[in-house]
């Protein structure tokens, strides 16, 4: 079970820019998230919808841990990564609505965020199909020559998928520049870890294929940082992948069509004890990294930010028919049709 937060103050490892990505940048997610959920519940966004809320530190925590040219690809609870490497939240908003200006021009939705300029792979919507992809991202980065990485995340269910399994064996056959981080929410949709794995400490399966592997506090994005950063050093060093297990947890049921009757509410409150942006705020606080008037501005920014980027969305075009066909792969000179 989770353990509640201390009251002992918490001492400041890393800069006031850093502590201070980290609170906007998290907020920002939690709020696009929260707004996205209200719009979900009137019908402005269809189809399916998987909030991260709860999550946010697994994806700040890596985004200060990386380079700009890294490569980053991830499961289907794909909103909060981009939010957090710069994509326009109007963009993110408008694909969520399906309409022409977001990110994959409305043809993708919730579960398909791309942004090529910020390397962003994408979220994906097969269970774990990013993992082989993943890895492939960063053979290309070594066989380049680059010192680039790929970091790519999966939910604790996809670690049950035989995709995930081949990959994690051939990335350590070639060393190759990959992290793979486990999402682990405690959840497989509805289904604990522990219901549908005989391994429940997750990180261990690293250790099958001799891959470093450690789990890791999910909830705080100091410790998702340093984890990281070790990692990528490992990687840019011709070492090879690491594991990291990020033990975190979702507020929201696994989509929004979920009653979540899996669960207790007392497990969920528990589990806000430990809320990653708390935490960061608590030692903003304790060590005067930012005054009060500096925080209330952060509030204010985020809240116009994901007002204005609902504005974008509702008052952006839908796609046109033609849209249908464009942006599709052919290959005229196709060598196995059959005739």
């Amino acid at each position: 079970m989770a353990k509640r937060r201390t009251t002992a103050k918490a001492k400041a490892k890393y800069s006031k820019e850093t502590y201070a990505f980290w609170y906007e940048s998290m907020l920002l997610m939690r709020r696009f998230e929260e707004k996205a959920g209200q719009l979900y519940g009137q019908q402005k966004i269809r189809g399916f919808c998987h909030l991260y809320i709860g999550q946010e530190a697994c994806a700040a925590g890596a985004i200060t841990a990386l380079e700009k040219d890294d490569k980053w690809i991830t499961a289907y609870r794909d909103h909060a990564h981009p939010l957090g490497l710069g994509t326009d939240p109007g963009a993110v908003m408008a694909e969520l609505f399906g309409k022409a200006t977001g990110t994959t021009k409305g043809k993708g939705g919730s579960m398909h965020i791309f942004d090529k300029e910020r390397n962003f792979m994408g979220g994906h919507g097969i269970v774990g199909a990013q993992v082989p992809m993943g890895l492939g991202i960063g053979f290309a980065e070594k066989y380049k020559g680059t010192k680039n990485l790929c970091i790519c995340h999966m939910g604790d269910g996809a670690v049950r998928q035989g995709a995930v399994h081949e990959a994690f064996n051939l990335a350590m056959l070639y060393k190759t520049p990959v992290i793979f981080v486990i999402e682990n929410n405690g959840y497989a949709m509805g289904t604990s870890v522990e219901r549908t794995s005989n391994v429940t400490e997750l990180y261990q399966v690293g250790e099958s294929y001799d891959m470093p592997a450690f789990p890791v506090d999910g909830m705080n994005v100091e410790a998702i940082h340093e984890a990281v950063a070790e990692a990528a050093e490992r990687a840019r060093r011709g070492d090879g992948p690491t594991l990291l297990e990020f033990r975190t947890y979702r507020y929201k049921g696994h989509s929004m069509s979920d009653p979540q009757k899996y669960r207790t509410k007392e497990e969920v409150e528990e589990y806000k004890q430990r809320d990653p942006i708390e935490q960061v705020l608590g030692t903003i606080r304790d060590n005067k990294i930012m005054s009060e008037d500096e925080i209330n501005e952060v509030i204010a920014r985020v809240k116009q930010q994901v007002a204005d980027a609902v504005k974008f969305a509702e008052e952006s075009p839908w796609p046109d028919g033609q849209a249908a066909f464009e942006d599709v792969y052919v290959q005229e000179d196709y060598p196995f049709t059959m005739e």
